[in-house]
């Protein structure tokens, strides 16, 4: 009888530890194109047609969820999406990748990231399972949509897109 709730508890604890996680699908983009001047820029005139563009894209996505820094250009990206869909932007801090990726995985449903040229190859990087990691955006590159697909088993795959593929 010891024997038999020995293994029971073994089996509810290697359950518990599982890497279970729910499916989805995680949208990383850089924030669309900016002015040109001062520390905190508003989206340029094409910016603001990317970040429609991509409102227009993740519209039958089922997005539940949309993270941000708190900039006025990833805030700008982001807000038609967060519009559409009916949902709050939620703020991250850029410095903290480890903190941003446990939310991600612990999140229900499909959800959207925009960052910077310089953050969002940290944050794909924790999804890259094998293979070559990503590099850190160039300036000019305002074209990617990175997508995260997060497996029940906890695997996970990352798919570079371009804008104009979808």
């Amino acid at each position: 009888m010891k024997n038999l709730i020995y293994t029971l508890l073994l089996c509810l604890t290697i359950g518990a530890c599982s890497t279970k996680q729910e499916p989805k699908t995680i949208y990383v983009v850089r924030h669309a194109e900016k002015m040109l001047d001062g520390n905190d820029p508003m989206l340029s005139v094409a910016g603001t047609a990317r970040a429609k563009k991509l409102d227009q894209i993740l519209a039958d996505k089922a997005i539940k969820h949309a993270f941000s820094t708190n900039t006025v250009r990833t805030l700008a990206t982001i807000q038609p999406t967060a519009n559409r869909h009916g949902i709050a932007k939620e703020i991250y801090d850029p410095q903290f990748h480890d903190d941003l990726v446990k939310e991600l995985r612990t999140r229900k449903g499909n959800i959207v990231v925009v960052g910077h040229s310089n953050t969002v190859h940290h944050i794909l990087n924790y999804f890259v399972d094998s293979g070559e990691k990503f590099e850190e955006l160039k300036d000019e590159e305002y074209d990617f949509i990175f997508e995260i697909t997060l497996a029940e088993d906890g695997s996970s795959s990352v798919e570079r897109k371009i804008y104009k593929e979808y």
